[in-house]
């Protein structure tokens, strides 16, 4: 059985530097199934959302799924540390290295495993120690590795919060400008009442960006898929569906706009959409409920209408957003599914009450009813 042990203690040590280097090291999608912080991810969310589900929904649900993303790195990487300390543990048992506590040989097996925990994280108590050649240098290696595992560990968590803040950033910005939660609608309708329909597409240049750096980041790192915004109305699903309810929008209906500027970004959103959902395994839904009937688009076309916009007449239009919709709706409504992030909508039914429009003393500051539009502040001066 010697072998046995020697072969089992092989395979758990190389498995979980394998799944290490991919996870912080290697910045691409892996495609084998076998990977053990996949496995663990998919149990564990599977497990938590579970759970979550238990709440209604609403504030306690959110926050019992805002602690997913830290808590399941921090099991991730304990699991590990456990899973080398024991590997290196069974390597000594079967290899029959010689290890001694007070000058007496240790036959137990959980001697061993303490003298591996102390080795990896470096603690040099000293009280059972390796007294042959093959001892020694497994000892030496175990060490080693603990080393720059805690030292990759330390360099690897600054990365991923500096991914998560750029990431929060940009979706904080949009609170003033589409809401909270936001529409695409509603950041239509604030661009056409201050009269800069020309500032739409230097929006969609960065959305256009932040797509490709959310694409990158959540495919290199996929843990910062599972960290929540800092608002319960805040999410990187609802942000990226947005922009590609905006884009759309500005494609098939509005004039006046830069058109490439548009579809450049619903195809960088849509890339990240589609990605996104491959990493995560999430094959394309289709809505339970339509998200724009034929009813609300008239609303929401009397609404941009209403707010300055030049938007398109004729059956075209809806047709043309129609087609858009259909290319990425399956997919954002699976992430939606997957992470529990509610979908936004097209048009908000009720006023939006900004999040820097609130306070914790009451549900809506006196006087930042609206911002004065330009031609407001034209009859101040």
């Amino acid at each position: 059985m010697d072998w046995l042990g020697t072969l089992v203690a092989l395979v758990l040590i190389l498995g979980v530097f394998i799944d290490a280097f991919e996870v912080m090291l290697l910045p691409r999608r892996v495609r084998h199934s076998y990977r053990l912080a996949r496995l663990y991810y998919r149990s564990a969310w599977m497990c938590w959302r579970g759970l979550a589900k238990l709440y209604r929904v609403g504030r306690w649900r959110n926050g019992f799924l805002s602690i997913f993303g830290p808590l399941s790195l921090f099991g991730l990487l304990s699991i590990w540390a456990a899973g080398l300390i024991v590997g290196f543990a069974l390597l000594h048992w079967s290899l029959g290295t010689v290890l001694t506590t007070d000058h007496e040989p240790v036959k137990d097996f959980g001697s061993v495993l303490y003298f591996s925990g102390s080795t990896f994280f470096t603690l040099g108590y000293g009280d059972v120690s390796p007294v042959g050649v093959l001892g020694r240098v497994l000892s030496v290696m175990e060490a080693g590795i603990g080393f720059g595992f805690l030292a990759l560990v330390i360099s690897y968590l600054p990365i991923l919060y500096q991914a998560f803040s750029r990431r929060e950033i940009t979706i904080s910005l949009l609170d003033a400008r589409a809401g909270s939660p936001p529409s695409a609608g509603e950041l239509l309708m604030r661009f056409g009442r201050s009269r800069s329909l020309a500032n739409i597409a230097p929006l969609l240049a960065e959305w256009e960006q932040w797509a490709a750096q959310l694409l990158e980041s959540h495919v290199s790192f996929p843990v910062l898929s599972y960290y929540r915004s800092q608002h319960d109305n805040q999410s990187w699903v609802g942000a990226l569906t947005t922009i590609l309810d905006t884009s759309a929008l500005v494609i098939a209906g509005i004039d006046g706009t830069d058109d490439h500027q548009a579809r450049v970004t619903f195809a960088m959103a849509r890339h990240a959409a589609v990605d996104l959902g491959l990493v995560f395994r999430s094959s394309p839904r289709p809505l339970e409920q339509d998200r724009l009937t034929v009813a609300e688009l008239e609303l929401l076309r009397e609404s941009l209408r209403s707010a300055g916009l030049p938007v398109r007449e004729g059956p075209a239009v809806a047709k043309s957003l129609t087609e858009l919709r259909a290319l990425y709706e399956p997919f954002v409504n699976a992430l939606s599914a997957f992470f529990l992030f509610p979908l936004p909508p097209f048009r908000a039914t009720t006023a939006p009450v900004d999040n820097w429009q609130t306070s914790p003393w009451m549900q809506r500051s006196p006087g930042l009813e609206s911002l004065p539009g330009p031609s407001e502040r034209d009859e101040h001066l």
